[in-house]
């Protein structure tokens, strides 16, 4: 059992590193989830291997895994390891440029660059650092205009070759915000949702799970405050389809649906009854 840990897919494993186990320990011991099979395993690995933390990051570039700071025992870290899955060696990775350490901040690869933003390391962090996993160099990046707030514990993906984040924790403050970041302009805007937003009265919290299913992102828990976590599940989508649109026009203008097919009807249903008694 861990917390504050990470796992990525490199087909055909997940990936699970670092944490705070139950016993208060920080972890540094691999393991892999067998997708096919449902098996977990303990892979042998050699090499340098990074010491146990949480609040780190990583993220995937063809077969090679990135790990960037996180929390070791007293100290924010700054370092990066990289483990190669198909010799299972670490290696610690010398880089030029220095950037700074941090926690609970998000990772995201864009090409074969990776894109940290946020975090906590003293304080919170609200700029883009850019790290080229090709030539081991932090890159020189220009100041943005219009940047979110800084921010730890929020989530982040890539689409279209952009950068998104969404919500995350600033100043005793749970953020529902969703932001957009182009690599091309080195710029930030703020995306205007539409359709039921995540606890738009109530602001969504930090350590959501976040993950992309083609145009769509889910997300799913995450915390309110230090003692409440959400249950609801939650679903954006970056390309939405006449069909969707449709539906979420019945929704919002109340329309009648008693004429509509028993498969739209039963979406419309989906998408606005509370289903907290079928989660786990």
């Amino acid at each position: 059992m861990r917390s504050s840990r990470t796992a990525v897919l490199i087909d055909p494993f997940i990936y699970i590193w670092g944490g705070v186990t139950d016993t208060r320990n920080y972890s540094k011991v691999l393991h892999a989830f067998d997708v096919d099979d449902h098996r977990m395993l303990t892979p042998k690995v050699s090499g340098t291997i990074p010491e146990g933390r949480c609040g780190h990051s990583a993220c995937v570039v063809g077969k090679v895994m990135f790990i960037y700071g996180g929390w070791t025992r007293n100290r924010y870290t700054n370092d990066i390891y990289k483990l190669d899955t198909t010799t299972m060696i670490w290696t610690l990775i010398n880089t030029r440029g220095t950037p700074p350490a941090t926690s609970y901040h998000s990772a995201t690869i864009i090409g074969t660059k990776m894109f940290v933003f946020g975090g906590w390391g003293g304080q919170y962090y609200n700029t883009i650092r850019v790290f080229d996993t090709e030539t081991n160099q932090w890159m020189n990046t220009p100041s943005a205009q219009l940047v979110p707030e800084g921010r730890y514990g929020h989530s982040a993906f890539s689409y279209n070759g952009e950068l998104y984040i969404f919500g995350g924790r600033n100043y005793n403050q749970d953020l529902n915000d969703l932001w957009k970041f182009s690599p091309a302009t080195f710029t930030w805007k703020k995306v205007e949702s539409k359709g039921n937003v995540p606890c738009l009265n109530t602001k969504w919290g930090h350590m959501v799970c976040c993950c992309m299913v083609g145009d769509r992102i889910i997300l799913f828990g995450g915390h309110r405050s230090y003692y409440t976590v959400n249950d609801d599940l939650y679903v954006l989508d970056l390309s939405p389809s006449l069909k969707t649109l449709c539906m979420l026009a019945v929704i919002q203008y109340g329309l009648d649906q008693s004429e509509l097919p028993h498969n739209i009807r039963w979406e419309l249903a989906a998408m606005t009854t509370n289903s907290h008694k079928l989660l786990p």
